[in-house]
């Protein structure tokens, strides 16, 4: 059977209906509050206008209410546009703009930064304020209030959609541009969970923690994993690091997903007896995890598995490495998960063979629907699978990554890096990750990104952007010498640069984009 992304809590509610859903501080809603809370809003946003297939925007904080509102929009038959907290006026004009938003729920304190900015939405209509007073604002939008939706509980039907109907647009970071809106039906957002909660064993005993955002898809995946086994999930917004590990102490939380800039914070910190027995695993997706981050979160986690995962938002989630794995190839990046398929071709499509570098393309019902809007992009990445039996008269879409990767003997994938980042110096292709793990590895610094930047000898040279630990000098020269004696001559960083913050796209990953950027005239000669 074939499940719609809001029948997931329908489901849970029928079969446990007091079980914790969700906890937020010191409250929490079970699968029948939440149920009925999404009911509710559906109904509400029905009556509003909403049409079928409609885009409702989300600007809110992680809190009961905004995940009630994916929920909802959903089940009414709309799509819904998670817009992180972070991004400014501008931004969040773009986004409503490319995806022609007809309602934006968000919060009143939102509004004085926002309302300049909202005239100039063209298909918005109407604003949903979680305040029951209604703003006053000068957009000739129409107002509501959350609770005014929420009041009517007359039942109205449901739109008829299908499970290859549009459910959200997530839009990817921008860091090579403005954002892209990546168009995911209920059946690429349903069978993801399904394919995760089978490879990470969960139950409905389990507790996930969401310090991601959920409008980047690998943080919008532990509502979604959660919900598909009845698990519940503690929301939070975290300011340090180890506001995490206090969290994960005092709710027993059982599952913790983050990215590798913050596994790197998190494996420096200690973690109290509470913390390591109830976490059962950890998850890592977003860039690979340090070597040496791996080995510190298991010194300092022994109960823990850890899974390491690959994925990309066109496609969900691709790869993971099982933790028996780890210790045999902790570099590898796993094999496909349950339910899709992984290649590794050349440019022509053919098949690499093993060992061989090629491009990582992905098939199978995780798949999205291509970009929003932007049909010239979705034709670069979203393309025929490769070696289709022409006989075949339609062809099925895979997701062409632009990930470099290799495949070992036995099936196991290693990821070589970005077709965009590989950084090409002295007529060599060199990873940024080699050179990033030796840095990490070093145990000299907190945070490392290489970067290629222009050389008028080199093509371009090699630069390390590092982070010292816990606010101290970084001893540059020894982690030099540790880069001469560990990599090859035309590996070796040309210059290393000292930053005590490194910027962050809104999902939390390191901007490359931004910091080459910066760096582009670094080893240009100044003009007479």
């Amino acid at each position: 059977m074939s499940l719609l992304l809001h029948q997931l809590i329908e489901r849970a509610s029928q079969q446990n209906p007091d079980s914790v859903a969700l906890h937020f501080k010191s409250e929490t809603l079970s699968y029948a509050q939440l149920n009925q809370a999404i009911n509710q809003l559906a109904n509400g946003l029905l009556k509003s206008g909403l049409a079928r297939k409609e885009r409702v925007a989300v600007l809110l904080p992680k809190r009961f209410e905004s995940v009630i509102a994916f929920f909802a929009i959903a089940k009414a038959g709309g799509v819904f546009v998670p817009l992180n907290p972070l991004l400014k006026p501008a931004q969040i004009t773009h986004i409503l703009n490319d995806c022609n938003a007809r309602i934006l729920i968000t919060a009143k304190n939102r509004l004085p930064a926002l309302a300049p900015e909202l005239t100039n939405c063209h298909d918005l209509h109407s604003l949903v304020l979680l305040e029951d007073d209604e703003a006053d604002i000068d957009s000739g939008l129409t107002c509501l209030s959350w609770n005014r939706l929420l009041s009517d509980e007359t039942q109205l039907p449901t739109s008829p959609s299908i499970d290859m109907d549009m459910a959200a647009i997530l839009y990817t970071s921008g860091s090579t541009g403005k954002p892209k809106g990546v168009v995911l039906s209920h059946r690429n957002m349903v069978s993801g969970a399904h394919s995760v909660a089978e490879y990470l064993q969960n139950h409905a005993g389990d507790r996930l923690l969401a310090v991601l955002p959920f409008s980047f898809d690998y943080g919008f995946s532990q509502l979604t994993t959660a919900f598909s086994v009845g698990a519940s999930v503690v929301l939070m917004d975290y300011l340090l690091p180890r506001d995490v590990i206090r969290a994960v102490a005092k709710y027993r939380v059982s599952g913790l997903a983050a990215v590798p800039p913050l596994w790197n914070q998190l494996s420096k910190l200690p973690w109290p007896e509470d913390a390591q027995t109830s976490l059962r695993y950890i998850t890592n997706s977003g860039g690979a995890m340090p070597l040496q981050t791996l080995a510190d979160l298991q010194a300092a986690l022994p109960h823990t598995q850890p899974y390491l995962m690959y994925g990309l938002t066109e496609a969900f989630r691709s790869t993971y490495l099982p933790p028996e794995q780890i210790a045999h190839r902790p570099e590898s990046m796993g094999k496909a998960i349950p339910n899709a398929e992984v290649m590794v071709v050349r440019e022509d499509g053919s098949p690499c063979a093993p060992g061989e570098t090629g491009e990582l393309v992905h098939r199978g019902s995780l798949v999205a629907m291509g970009y929003w809007n932007d049909p010239e992009k979705t034709a670069e990445r979203f393309r025929p699978v490769p070696g289709e039996d022409p006989a075949l008269p339609l062809s099925e879409t895979a997701v062409w990554s632009g990930d470099q990767v290799k495949m070992d003997e036995e099936g196991y994938l290693y990821f070589v890096g970005r077709k965009d980042e590989m950084i090409k110096t002295s007529g060599y292709r060199v990873s940024p990750t080699e050179v990033e793990e030796i840095l990490y590895r070093s145990g000299l610094i907190a945070e490392a990104v290489a970067l290629g930047i222009p050389h008028p000898m080199l093509g371009q040279a090699i630069v390390a952007v590092i982070s010292p630990l816990d606010s101290n000098k970084v001893d540059v020269e020894a982690l030099r010498q540790i880069c001469v004696q560990q990599l090859p001559n035309f590996m070796v960083p040309a210059e290393f640069i000292v930053q005590h913050d490194l910027p962050r796209n809104p999902n939390g990953k390191i901007n490359r984009r931004l910091l080459t950027d910066e760096l582009a005239d670094l080893f240009q000669e100044p003009s007479e």
